[in-house]
């Protein structure tokens, strides 16, 4: 077992060197993930991401994935997570509540969520 930080928090995660972490990812997004554009995702309810390598794969076309490298997850509620991002102007509460619910119809504002940080390789 590896102890690893994630905001502040320690816990214990088996960590296998091996093995990838991946992520379905709409394939609209996928060219701003390759382009570096797009540097973070916002997960509810899916398998917990830690800090390491994640392929995402393109929900579009699953020969598209690209390898990207997880330098930080954090968890906070729904609501903030705009602001942590730096999206509060382009991203209000009520036009995050709408998008996220394209993914995942029963999140709400107070939902505690997963923020994924990452980098091209």
């Amino acid at each position: 077992m590896r102890t690893l930080l994630s905001s502040g928090l320690r816990f214990k995660h088996q960590y296998m060197p091996d093995q990838i972490q991946t992520l379905g990812v709409a394939g609209r997004l996928f060219p701003e993930i390759v382009t570096g554009e797009k540097t973070s995702t916002i997960r509810w309810g899916e398998a917990r991401i830690v800090p390491g390598l994640l392929r995402f794969i393109s929900d579009k076309n699953s020969s598209q994935t690209i390898e990207v490298e997880v330098f930080r997850c954090t968890d906070m509620p729904l609501s903030e997570a705009a602001s942590f991002v730096g999206k509060a102007n382009e991203w209000p509460d009520q036009i995050m509540l709408e998008g996220m619910r394209e993914h995942y119809p029963d999140i709400q504002l107070s939902s505690v969520v997963q923020v994924i940080e990452f980098q091209n390789t």
